[in-house]
């Protein structure tokens, strides 16, 4: 079985050499590969050093990078962590175990700790409410949706259509898998803080407002009729709301009150019809993209375990 760890970094010398090495002790035999991303430091002397493989991707942001990693390394498992030293190492080969024996296309490692430097409040909170509209829209199977720390198979990363250009990519991780019903798994690990010095380069208002807009954008693509529907149900509540008084006055006197309450009235009813029949067109259409990554997926060979 042939597995890759895949590291992303941008200015991580601090903590990016323990990283590597950490891999290469629990998981020998594996390939490691470092993607800077215009690092201004030491990042790269310190991966090649520590012994991993080295590239580049100019194009900033997380999102590029993974696009880049998971189009030039083949492997039958990958594992994706981040480079600044705050997840687990030790879980890697419990995580694949886990994915190789259970026939997974995804595992999740869903943050654990008791360390409030590691998981602000923010963060913690802006978790919960972003995972939780996402999985009551595409179904909860996941208690983690954005955690850097992930396991995957071949026929994940080889049909996944990777659009995001930041740290939203691992929200299209999380959509992908649940979209097409992809069997995954999810085990707890220990989070921690970075180091002293080591700085991160999340921005909990910044990046949740980028995350909460490629939800809605992966709704619009995903699941048009259930966004448009909605949208026309609000359209035609406010059309009639808005057309009752005039049409009643109408009724009982013969003439209409008020001409612009009217024409927005019907403009608004308009709209909502509008709005569904495009929900209804952009449905068909999310159904054949739907075939097509399901057709993509289904192109590679499943690896697991076959033991009893």
């Amino acid at each position: 079985m042939k597995v890759a760890v895949l590291i992303p970094c941008y200015n991580e010398e601090m903590t990016v050499g323990h990283v590597v090495e950490k891999f290469a002790r629990y998981m020998p035999g594996a390939a490691i590969y470092v993607y800077d991303n215009n690092s201004t430091d030491r990042t790269v002397e310190v991966a090649r050093a520590a012994g991993a493989v080295v590239r580049t991707e100019r194009m900033q942001g997380k999102g590029y990078v993974v696009r880049r990693m998971f189009s030039d390394i083949d492997a039958d498992f990958y594992v994706l962590i981040d480079g600044d030293e705050t997840y687990e190492a030790e879980a890697a080969p419990k995580l694949l175990a886990h994915a190789y024996e259970n026939g997974l296309d995804m595992v999740n490692g869903a943050r654990v700790t008791d360390r409030k430097a590691a998981y602000r409040l923010g963060h913690v909170l802006g978790n919960r409410m972003l995972t939780g509209l996402v999985t009551m829209i595409f179904g909860r199977r996941l208690s983690d949706m954005l955690s850097g720390y992930r396991v995957f198979s071949k026929r994940f990363v080889k049909s996944f259509p990777a659009l995001s250009q930041g740290f939203e990519t691992e929200t299209e991780f999380t959509i992908h898998a649940l979209e097409l019903g992809l069997p995954i798994g999810e085990m707890k690990t220990a989070y921690v803080e970075r180091p002293p010095g080591s700085v991160s380069k999340l921005s909990t208002y910044k990046d949740g407002i980028r995350i909460l807009l490629t939800i809605i954008q992966i709704v619009k693509l995903e699941k048009p009729f259930m966004l448009f529907s909605s949208i026309a149900c609000v359209l035609f509540v406010l059309g009639i709301a808005l057309g009752i008084p005039v049409v009643s006055f109408y009724l009982h006197n013969g003439v209409v009150p008020r001409l612009p309450t009217a024409l927005l009235a019907t403009a608004l009813v308009l709209l909502s019809f509008l709005s569904f029949v495009c929900g209804l067109i952009l449905d068909t259409i999310a159904i054949a993209r739907k075939e097509q990554k399901r057709l993509a997926y289904l192109s590679y060979p499943a690896v697991f375990s076959d033991r009893p």
